[in-house]
């Protein structure tokens, strides 16, 4: 079989959470450049006009639709409209993320729920009810999470405490292997995306203060740019991966070696 139709896109629909700018606009251009079809969701309107006329001129087809997934009751019915409109949803990336910097002695109760409430809550509620409205009764979908390195390890290299974020990326990469294998039965495969430092609106205090330990510790000497997660994005939501499922795919320029 020619490589090339492995990774056609054309006909699919694409959820990216959190896709109005940043990783989830990357993944966006890459998985419409293949001939998906994408919808962003987000907090802000003006980032989701934003990124619909950047991909538009691309040539790609986009929906975008306003959404808090920490707004719990909103997600089943936003994931209804995607469904009534295009008629499946075959690829989910969830990205959509939120961080704290604190002391864990120092860590404020309401930060805490706010990064566990979005970053496992709303992904865990956002895949049940795409699983529920399109992938198990089309018997068919790719499930790409976008976890972290960072939960994969501790703080290290004496950076900004974070350990909500780290806890629930670390709760991230288990979701990951669970559903994977949960949903096998489906023919759903369940992946994660672990990334290093990119320069995000999210990372730039913790790339402000500390640049030079980040490229100390980290084997290719650099942060990831705007083409590094495009490629294994593209695999984990195509053909080319439908015998790979429950891994935690860490792309962090080798810092996780050492």
């Amino acid at each position: 079989m020619p490589l090339q139709p492995l990774f056609d896109l054309t006909g699919k629909v694409a959820l990216i959470t959190g896709g109005s700018r940043g990783l989830g606009l990357q993944i966006a251009e890459a998985l419409g450049e293949y001939g998906a079809k994408v919808v962003l969701t987000a907090r802000k309107q003006n980032e989701l006009d934003e990124a619909k006329t950047h991909l538009e001129g691309l040539g790609v087809e986009v929906m975008t639709i306003r959404n808090d997934l920490s707004d719990y009751p909103s997600i089943e019915p936003m994931v209804q409209q995607i469904v009534d409109a295009w008629g499946q949803i075959d690829i989910l990336v969830n990205n959509a993320g939120t961080t704290w910097g604190a002391k864990s002695q120092d860590h404020p109760l309401d930060a805490w729920e706010k990064v566990i409430n979005l970053n496992i809550n709303g992904l865990f509620l956002v895949t049940q009810a795409v699983g529920k409205l399109s992938m198990i009764p089309r018997r068919s979908g790719r499930i790409v999470n976008i976890a972290s390195v960072a939960g994969l390890q501790g703080n290290g290299m004496g950076m900004i405490p974070t350990l909500a974020y780290n806890t629930s990326k670390g709760g991230v990469v288990n979701l990951t292997r669970t559903l994977a294998a949960e949903w096998a039965e489906h023919n759903i495969t369940v992946n994660a995306i672990c990334p290093g430092y990119f320069p995000t609106k999210m990372t730039k205090g913790t790339l402000d203060y500390g640049m030079e330990r980040i490229l100390a510790a980290t084997p290719l000497r650099r942060i990831g740019n705007e083409q590094d997660l495009k490629g294994l994005a593209l695999l984990l939501s195509s053909d080319a991966s439908a015998f790979m499922t429950g891994q935690n795919i860490a792309v962090d320029g080798g810092a996780m070696l050492i």
